[in-house]
């Protein structure tokens, strides 16, 4: 534990700390907290992106996670995510277990009246190709 969080009660951990997402908080944006609940299989939202940074935590099972620019990973429950939003795209958000529902919740910084996500077209896709990283 580091000294600064040596004072906290216990039972409180903190998890992980991202410094440099501040720096990407649109000016006036409101916080939303989001829970997303994947039923087995479920391959989630088709590729979008969101209006603004998104910080979250796998409360429950696993979730194949992907953001342009980055190789798709397996994220488990206890563990952190963060998304820049704007203009990266995520690919993949889909319930990486077959027989399981798994579930995050994740706090959305954006300006108030923006969707929450916005799907990107295929044109989009295609000509955005070069920017995927497909291996695992």
């Amino acid at each position: 534990m580091s000294a600064e969080h040596a004072h906290l009660p216990p039972g409180v951990e903190v998890i992980t700390t991202l410094p440099e997402a501040a720096a990407r908080i649109p000016a006036g944006a409101e916080a939303r907290t989001i829970r997303v609940t994947l039923s087995p299989g479920d391959p989630g939202a088709p590729p979008h992106r969101h209006p603004g940074p998104l910080f979250g935590y796998v409360t429950q099972g696993e979730i194949l996670f992907e953001l342009e620019g980055q190789p798709p990973r397996v994220l488990k429950a206890g563990d952190a995510l963060f998304e820049p939003g704007g203009d990266v795209i995520h690919y993949q958000g889909a319930n990486n277990l077959p027989d399981a529902q798994s579930q995050l919740v994740v706090t959305m910084f954006a300006p108030p009246g923006t969707p929450i996500l916005t799907v990107v077209s295929a044109e989009e896709l295609a000509e955005r190709r070069h920017l995927r990283v497909t291996q695992r």
